[in-house]
């Protein structure tokens, strides 16, 4: 058993680091870049911390761009945005919440992780807490208990964010097809968050794209009014989603 669950844990971390490494023109210079943002440049800059994590890091952008527009005009237009309006006649908002709360309870690992990894005391047991009564009083996770009548937030941390935590402050912007937003720091850290998911090592590779896919659609079937007011009130879309993206995961590396 603990052989099979070792061979899981290497299918999983071999098939996400295959996945970061199809980028093309940056595939090789993707690892020497980590190497370099996580220890040597801090070394040979001698500005301030906060002048070197200034502005937008996107040295990929003519890149990043091509994958951008071809995500949203054509994965998003095409395939995403239709299954997701048909996903949203067929399943009631009662059910996509449920299916989004239970997807977010199975989360507990890696907020739990994080939180004390970066020594969020109060994070960790907030996590500890909504675990047992969302477990237990919710459902297994079905009805988030914990957050409607405790008033219990989650955490909301993941690797990337303890890398910035630990040092690995400024981290280059980049785009592939089919996943969401990232960095090089937060794609290195998805790939722990991978390992730290119960249901990775209970269903076979198959079962676990099909769930990305079903959570996937959910979430954007959830919050198909929203895509489009921000579509129809940005001008430049490519930098807003950038800009907002490494605004939000400064700003929650800080807290």
């Amino acid at each position: 058993m603990e052989r099979r669950g070792a061979s899981r844990l290497a299918v999983i971390l071999i098939v996400g680091a295959v996945g970061l490494s199809l980028i093309g023109v940056v595939a090789g210079e993707a690892a020497a870049q980590a190497k370099e943002e996580a220890g040597g440049a801090g070394k040979q800059n001698a500005k301030p911390a906060e002048e070197e994590i200034s502005g937008d890091y996107d040295p990929w952008e003519p890149f990043n761009d091509k994958m951008f527009t071809f995500n949203h005009d054509y994965l998003d237009v095409y395939v995403l945005k239709p299954a997701a309006k048909g996903y949203d006649v067929v399943v009631g908002d009662g059910e996509k919440q449920l299916i989004h709360n239970v997807f977010d309870f199975i989360g507990f690992p890696k907020r739990f992780v994080n939180s004390v990894l970066q020594g969020k005391w109060n994070g960790a047991g907030r996590e500890l807490a909504r675990f047992v009564i969302n477990a237990t009083l919710g459902g297994a996770g079905m009805t988030d208990v914990a957050k409607y009548q405790f008033g219990i937030e989650k955490s909301d941390e993941d690797t990337g964010q303890t890398f910035g935590v630990w040092g690995w402050r400024q981290s280059r912007y980049l785009v592939l097809p089919l996943v969401p937003t990232l960095t090089i720091r937060d794609g290195t850290g998805y790939l722990f968050d991978i390992a730290m998911d119960p249901i990775n090592y209970f269903i076979p590779f198959a079962g676990g794209v099909g769930r990305y896919v079903e959570n996937t659609v959910n979430e954007r079937a959830l919050n198909l009014e929203t895509f489009e007011s921000v579509e129809e009130g940005t001008l430049d879309l490519y930098s807003a989603v950038r800009n907002f993206y490494l605004r939000n995961r400064e700003k929650k590396i800080r807290e």
